[in-house]
C-alpha cells in the first residue's frame, strides 16, 4: 500500500456527488490533488462554451476550497501536465471519468498507456452517462442505430442509486502551485457580449439540482405539451448543466422515475430525453465520424452550399425575414440556449431552406451555445439534415411558418426576441442589439427584412435537390 497522492483529473465532470472516480480517490484515505487542465480541448472551444466552462471551473475551485481542498490549474498538453504534476507532487495515480466523443477517447487512451508504461496507476471511471456503450447491444449484438429500439432495451434497466458526496478529502501536505484561471481568458472571444450572456448561464452543481427539482415539481407534469412550446417555460433547461457534469445523467433518471412512480405520467418523455442524449454519445462511440462526416455516406455527394453567403450571413444574425427562425437565433445569441422546437426548425431551414451544409450550422452552434455537446450537436444537426441516423425523412422540410402559427399562436416568443417592428420591444429583444459585433451594423428601428427564402420556395428548392438522388 502507498500513501502517494491521487491526482482527480476533471474535464466534463465538475461536480463532488455521483462521482464514482472521486469517491473511489477519497475511499482509498490518500491525498486527493484535484486538477483541471486547459488543454488543446478547451482552446478549440467555441467563444460561448468556453466562457461558460469558466464560469464552471471557477464556481467548482470554490466548492472544493469549502471542503478544505484546492483545483489545481494548468495549461497544456494532458500528458505533459500531469506528468509534471506527477514530478511534483509523487502522485501514484491519475483518476478520471470516461468521455466517449471521438476526441477526448484519442486523448485518454494515450494518456493512460503512457502513464501505466511508466509506472503510474491510471484509472477511468463510469459517470458522464447512464449506460456504457458496450453494455447496450441488440439481439444480434451490434450497436443500436435507431433510437426506438434502444429506449426499448435499456427502458427497464437498473440503473444504480446516485453516490453520496465524499465524506472526506484528504489533502497533501503541500500543493502545487495552480494557474489563475484569470490568466486564461476564458471570456475573451465573447468581447462585450460576456456580460449578459453570464446573467443567462446557471453554474454549478447545487444550481443544477435546484432546477431539476423545480422542473419536477411544477414542470414534468404538462412536459409533453409545453415542450414544444417556445413561449412556454417547459423544459428542464439541464441540458447546460449536463454538458459540464455539474449534474449527473444518474441523479435526472432517478428523479424522472420518482416523479412517473408519483403518478407524473409525461416523466417518461422526460427519461426518453436523456436515453436520447445516450444514443448520441453511443453512436460516437460506434462510429467516431457522425461528429465531423456524413454518418449516412450516401450524403457525401450532395452538393451542399459551404460557403459564407449572404443568406448564411443572414441565418446566422438573425435576419432571414422567417420570424421563428430569427427569434430562436437571437435568443442563443442573447442565452447561449435554444429552445428545442427552434434548433429543429432554424436546422431545417438553414440545410433545406437554404441547402447549406450541417456542418456550417453544427460550427456555429459550437461558437454559440453553453450547452454545446461534442456528440449531441452533431447528431442533432444530422438528424435535421437526413444524412444522420434515426434521421428526420430528407424529404420532410419543416415549414417554420407554419410551425410558429402552431407552437406559437400568440407570438410571445417573437415578441419577446424581434425588436423590429414593435413598439415597445421587450428587454430581451433589445439586449440582443447589445451583444451582436459593431459590424453587423443592425439596430433595433431597422425594419424587419422580408424572407431571404420564403418558406414554400424553399421547400420546392430542397425537394428539387433531392429528386433522383436514391437516398
Amino acid at each position: 500500500m502507498t500513501n502517494s497522492p491521487i491526482l482527480m483529473w476533471f474535464r466534463r465532470d465538475l461536480r463532488v456527488g455521483d462521482h464514482a472516480a472521486l469517491t473511489a480517490a477519497c475511499a482509498t484515505g490518500r491525498p486527493v490533488i484535484p486538477v483541471f487542465i486547459h488543454d488543446a480541448q478547451v482552446a478549440t472551444l467555441g467563444a460561448a462554451p468556453k466562457m461558460r466552462m469558466g464560469l464552471a471551473v471557477d464556481h467548482f475551485a470554490g466548492t472544493l476550497r469549502a471542503q478544505g481542498s484546492q483545483l489545481i490549474l494548468r495549461k497544456g498538453a494532458a500528458l505533459d501536465v500531469l506528468r509534471d504534476l506527477i514530478k511534483q507532487t509523487g502522485a501514484g495515480a491519475v483518476y478520471w471519468s470516461r468521455l466517449y466523443d471521438p476526441a477526448s477517447k484519442a486523448r485518454d487512451t494515450d494518456v493512460k498507456a503512457a502513464l501505466k508504461a511508466d509506472g503510474i496507476d491510471a484509472q477511468s471511471f463510469a459517470g458522464h452517462l447512464l449506460f456504457e456503450p458496450w453494455t447496450v447491444e441488440t439481439k444480434t449484438g451490434g450497436f443500436y442505430k435507431v433510437y426506438t429500439p434502444m429506449w426499448n432495451t435499456v427502458r427497464g434497466r437498473d440503473v444504480p442509486d446516485a453516490l453520496p458526496a465524499p465524506a472526506k478529502m484528504t489533502a497533501p501536505a503541500t500543493w502545487p502551485v495552480s494557474d489563475d484561471l484569470a490568466s486564461w481568458q476564458m471570456s475573451s472571444a465573447m468581447r462585450r457580449g460576456a456580460e449578459i450572456l453570464t446573467q443567462h448561464c446557471t453554474v454549478g452543481e447545487d444550481a443544477a439540482r435546484d432546477r431539476l427539482g423545480v422542473f419536477i415539481e411544477n414542470r414534468v407534469q404538462s412536459y409533453v405539451k409545453n415542450r414544444d412550446l417556445p413561449g412556454v417555460d417547459g423544459t428542464s433547461r439541464l441540458s447546460e448543466n449536463l454538458t459540464y457534469g455539474e449534474i449527473s445523467p444518474r441523479v435526472c433518471w432517478h428523479a424522472g422515475w420518482r416523479a412517473l412512480h408519483d403518478g407524473a405520467g409525461n416523466a417518461e418523455v422526460f427519461l426518453k430525453e436523456l436515453v436520447w442524449r445516450e444514443f448520441a454519445y453511443h453512436l460516437a462511440h460506434h462510429t467516431p465520424r457522425i461528429v465531423s462526416d456524413n454518418w449516412k455516406e450516401a450524403w457525401d455527394a450532395f452538393p451542399w452550399n459551404t460557403d459564407e453567403t449572404a443568406e448564411v450571413t443572414a441565418w446566422k444574425q438573425g435576419r432571414t425575414g422567417i420570424r421563428f427562425v430569427d427569434a430562436a437565433m437571437r435568443e442563443m445569441y442573447v442565452t447561449g440556449t435554444m429552445h428545442n422546437r427552434g434548433r429543429m426548425i432554424v436546422a431545417s431551414y438553414l440545410t433545406k431552406h437554404l441547402l447549406t451544409h450541417w456542418k456550417v450550422g453544427l460550427d456555429w452552434f459550437g461558437d454559440c451555445l453553453i450547452d454545446w455537446d461534442p456528440c449531441s450537436n452533431a447528431m442533432g444537426w444530422q438528424w435535421s439534415a437526413g444524412s444522420g441516423p434515426d434521421a428526420t425523412p430528407y424529404f420532410r422540410v419543416f415549414n417554420p411558418v407554419s410551425q410558429l402559427d402552431k407552437f406559437d399562436k400568440d407570438r410571445t416568443y417573437v415578441k419577446r426576441w424581434i425588436a423590429e417592428d414593435i413598439n415597445s420591444p421587450s428587454q430581451t429583444a433589445m439586449a440582443y442589439f447589445d451583444m451582436i459585433p459593431h459590424q453587423w451594423k443592425m439596430k433595433a428601428n431597422d425594419p424587419y427584412p422580408d424572407p431571404i427564402v420564403p418558406a414554400d420556395e424553399g421547400r420546392k428548392r430542397a425537394l428539387d435537390a433531392y429528386q433522383g438522388r436514391g437516398f
